[in-house]
């Protein structure tokens, strides 16, 4: 059976994310690792594709596309505008053409208002301060150079006049051309926007961040069908919660400095350790879920800009994902906690998970924060969340792992 809706994201913690505003909307929803039967009316899948190349990100879309085939297609992109996204944007518009017809329209809003991310007049940005003049603008693998997304893009800019109606907005996509960015600066404006994405119908390619993926999911609830009860909270969890921060953003370390402050046992490896094989295991070993912690925390080193200690990401990534499969294996953990897209992936492969399906959603958590359960493998119906490494107040992941703890696994 064919999927209502694809989501075709560039990391795991962004496709989860915003599949799960259509959880929270009544619409099974599921994250897939890879291409497979699924009876989710809504799929996400990632392509890990925000550090590559154009040409390589481009092929990795329309794979993604003829895999999964789905009613209609969601391009999930980052909020902060990071990685080849016109590249992805023309590959999914290509793909689509094939069964839709050429005339389909991208239409590009990233706005999040939930968590800070704005459009007005064309610039994006984060918490009133314009993107390329944050941290995003300084990241070491996906720097954003422009503020202005019609600039960064090549496409038109267009606002939406709340005194027009959604045949007048769509009308006004169309004339705009094949690509067109649309401010929002409220969940009002994305709501402007899915009425006009819902007037185009099959001959729309919404492209955004789960703020889009929200209001496209509040016009469709009415109809959704009922999910699956979710697991039954308990009130006798005995193991902690386990938080794995692969991010190395600023924002993930301010969360796991609160973890640390709230009575966490924080296991940190030293830069060296992740760097050599014999040390790593050495580090590994002494790792143990304290019996009297209510959280466990795993997290990378601090970077060292240019420094000849600095671990590269996908080190990061791989060492605390082996580190946490071992844990998970040999203690009972009462679920995960994962923030960081690549993180993510390597901590559900290693632990032969195929996805995870999404809960109807956790309301104190927060925003950027999807929780569910582990698909497939030893660890089947373990409750798992995971949160992108840019969003969330400081207290943030004390709510998720709160939340993976009270929430019964169906192992």
């Amino acid at each position: 059976m064919n999927a209502e809706m694809l989501i075709v994201a560039d990391d795991v913690t962004g496709a989860a994310d915003t599949a799960v505003q259509f959880a929270g909307a009544g619409r099974p929803a599921e994250l897939r690792l890879r291409p497979g039967a699924s009876d989710a009316r809504v799929v996400a899948v990632s392509t890990d594709s925000r550090a590559c190349s154009d040409v390589d990100a481009a092929a990795r879309v329309r794979a993604a596309i003829a895999d999964t085939p789905a009613a209609r297609v969601f391009k999930k992109i980052d909020s902060t505008v990071r990685g080849p996204i016109r590249a992805e944007i023309d590959a999914a518009l290509d793909a689509l053409a094939q069964v839709a017809g050429p005339d389909v329209v991208a239409v590009v809003c990233p706005a999040f208002p939930g968590v800070g991310r704005t459009i007005a007049d064309g610039t994006l940005s984060v918490d009133g301060t314009p993107v390329a003049e944050t941290s995003v603008g300084r990241d070491p693998v996906t720097p954003v150079t422009s503020s202005h997304v019609p600039t960064l893009l090549g496409a038109p800019g267009l606002r939406l006049d709340p005194a027009d109606g959604p045949a007048e907005h769509a009308a006004q996509l169309r004339k705009a051309g094949r690509v067109v960015v649309v401010d929002a600066e409220t969940d009002a404006d994305l709501d402007r926007i899915a009425l006009a994405i819902d007037e185009l119908g099959d001959r729309a390619l919404p492209v955004g961040a789960a703020g889009l993926a929200g209001a496209l999911a509040r016009l469709r609830g009415s109809s959704a069908a009922t999910e699956k009860p979710d697991p039954t909270p308990s009130s006798d969890v005995d193991g902690p919660a386990l938080v794995v921060v692969t991010s190395l953003h600023s924002a993930s370390r301010s969360q796991v400095r609160a973890l640390a402050d709230a009575g966490a046992a924080h296991h940190e490896p030293a830069p060296e350790a992740m760097l050599d094989d014999d040390a790593w295991e050495t580090f590994a070993a002494t790792l143990s879920t304290n019996p009297d912690a209510e959280v466990v925390v795993l997290s990378a080193p601090e970077r060292q800009a240019d420094g000849p200690e600095s671990v590269p990401p996908p080190v990061v990534a791989q060492r605390l994902a082996d580190a946490a499969a071992r844990l998970v294996r040999t203690t009972s953990p009462a679920g995960l906690v994962v923030t960081g897209g690549d993180g993510a992936r390597a901590v559900l492969e290693r632990l032969d998970g195929i996805g995870i399906r999404l809960s109807t959603g956790d309301a104190e958590v927060g925003p950027g924060v999807a929780v569910g359960s582990v698909v497939g493998g030893a660890s089947h119906g373990l409750a798992v969340a995971t949160k992108a490494g840019g969003f969330g107040e400081p207290d943030v992941l004390i709510r998720a792992a709160r939340a993976v703890r009270g929430r019964r696994s169906t192992r």
